[in-house]
C-alpha cells in the first residue's frame, strides 16, 4: 500500500469517527433521567391533568403528543407544589419536550418512541415548553405550562 493510500485511509477514518461523534452528541439515549447534552435539566415534565382513582390530588399525570410542527395538547395547568408526570409521544420526526425555567427536559425521541419526565412545579407561573431541535420551536412547536397557586 502506498503513502497516499495509507493517508487517504487515515483520512477517511477520521472522518467517520467524528461523524459518530456529531451523531451521537445529537441524538439522546431512549432510557435514563437526566439529558445526556445538559446533565444538569431534569427528566420530569408537565400537561393538563386528571385526578385517576387511587391518585392523590398532588399528582399529575399528562401525556402530549409530538409531530412536526406542534404539540396536543398545547395547555397543561397545574397547581403550585404538584408531582407532575408527562409522557412525551412522538409520532412524526425527532422532537423533545423542554421546559427552561423549572428544568424540565425529555430526551430527543424519533418517530414512535416516547421518554417520561417527572418533576415538582415549584413555581407559579406561565411557562412555555417547545422542541429544541433546529428551528422547531420557532416553525411553532410550543405550548404553555400553567402553575397556579
Amino acid at each position: 500500500m502506498s503513502n497516499k493510500n495509507i493517508a487517504t485511509a487515515i483520512v477517511a477514518l477520521i472522518i467517520v469517527v467524528i461523524g459518530v461523534l456529531i451523531y451521537k452528541a445529537n441524538v439522546a439515549p431512549t432510557t435514563g433521567t437526566q439529558d445526556a447534552a445538559n446533565p444538569s435539566l431534569a427528566k420530569e415534565a408537565t400537561s393538563t391533568a386528571s385526578t385517576l382513582p387511587g391518585e392523590s390530588a398532588s399528582e399529575k399525570k399528562f401525556t402530549v403528543t409530538g409531530k412536526n410542527y406542534s404539540f396536543t395538547p398545547s395547555a397543561l395547568t397545574v397547581k403550585q407544589g404538584d408531582k407532575v408526570k408527562i409522557t412525551f409521544k412522538n409520532t412524526d420526526g425527532t422532537h423533545d419536550l423542554r421546559i427552561d425555567e423549572l428544568n424540565v427536559a425529555t430526551k430527543r425521541i424519533k418517530t414512535g418512541q416516547e421518554d417520561t419526565v417527572i418533576f415538582t412545579a415549584d413555581k407559579t407561573g406561565t411557562f412555555e415548553f417547545y422542541c429544541s431541535v433546529g428551528r422547531h420551536r420557532e416553525m411553532g412547536m410550543k405550548g404553555m405550562l400553567t402553575v397556579e397557586k
